[in-house]
């Protein structure tokens, strides 16, 4: 019996029709990967895109004040083969506002259109998510998560709802881990841990004061942290031993992290069937054990 949710299926048959992360969603995504010198051209693209469509590389390279191979490795680190790749790209992503599907709900949409909204921004999500979420980060994680003593799922708010879910996959396999919404016993617990333990932070913004808190804590404890966030420039970045990034842009109505809380969901998903599969017959077995402790309770 294959050991696989719901939402790992449905990713796995979306890849064939999954297509391209935005220019600026890549750019956000995989800032904090960059070189020093590809981040000012990053950060130049960022609050200048509309202008960069129309310059060469030599403009955009003296706008700057750094050289073409710089700017060419930026592109080529986003995955582009190069600066003109780049900018076919990102004039289409400015230029036609039909491919920007993470746009706001307004107020005189009816109801079958805000429901197409919503579907489309959280496929968009995953999709994107997909893109910018990096293989050895994600390899990383797995190993660091199917080695650990303990695993502890830090999240407030929304995140804190993905911080439960996180917990009960993972006892489900026969992984010891708790899920802390409320900062004090992120805080409390966080003191106790040690080489071995790992904490899994999850915050959209990235941006959290008190799961940084606890996070800091760990790490002062010998605790590796794992964080997964949606933004390269947050100081959750700086905290963590491995970061894993979701790609979804927020709007006024989205302030709850609709598809942000779809894409944290799916990384976790990821990364319990990928241990699940790495200890198949252990799995397997604690699996059925959880099941069969429930099965008295259930109708």
């Amino acid at each position: 019996m294959k050991i696989i949710s719901i939402i790992a299926i449905l990713v796995y048959n979306m890849l064939n029709h999954a297509t391209s992360a935005g220019c600026l969603i890549r750019i956000q995504g995989l800032f904090s990967t960059l070189r020093d010198s590809e981040k000012k051209v990053a950060q130049y693209i960022q609050h200048n895109y509309e202008k960069v469509i129309h310059l060469s590389i030599t403009e955009v390279a003296e706008e700057i004040h750094t050289s073409e191979s710089t700017v060419v490795r930026f592109c080529k680190a986003l995955g582009y083969q190069g600066f003109q790749d780049f900018k076919i790209h990102l004039a289409t992503e400015v230029r036609d506002p039909l491919t920007q599907i993470h746009e706001s709900i307004r107020k005189e949409d009816d109801p079958l259109f805000i429901k197409k909204k919503i579907f489309s921004s959280s496929i968009q999500a995953i999709q994107e998510t997909l893109k910018v979420l990096n293989d050895l980060s994600f390899i990383e994680a797995v190993e660091i998560l199917a080695t650990s003593k303990t695993i502890e799922f830090y999240g407030t708010g929304a995140s804190g709802s993905v911080a439960l879910d996180a917990q009960h996959k993972f006892l489900k396999i026969g992984k010891k881990c708790f899920a802390y919404t409320d900062v004090d016993m992120q805080a409390m617990s966080a003191s106790l841990l040690n080489q071995g333990d790992v904490v899994v932070a999850i915050s959209h913004s990235g941006g959290n004061k008190e799961v940084l808190e606890a996070m800091k804590i760990a790490k002062t404890a010998g605790a590796s942290v794992i964080s997964i966030t949606n933004y390269g420039r947050s100081p959750i970045t700086r905290m963590s031993d491995v970061v894993l990034f979701t790609s979804s842009p927020e709007t006024a109505f989205k302030s709850d992290a609709m598809s942000s809380r779809i894409a944290e969901l799916v990384i976790l998903d990821s990364l319990w069937a990928a241990i699940a599969f790495k200890h198949y017959e252990t799995a397997y077995q604690n699996i059925m054990k959880t099941r069969s402790a429930t099965a008295s309770k259930k109708i």
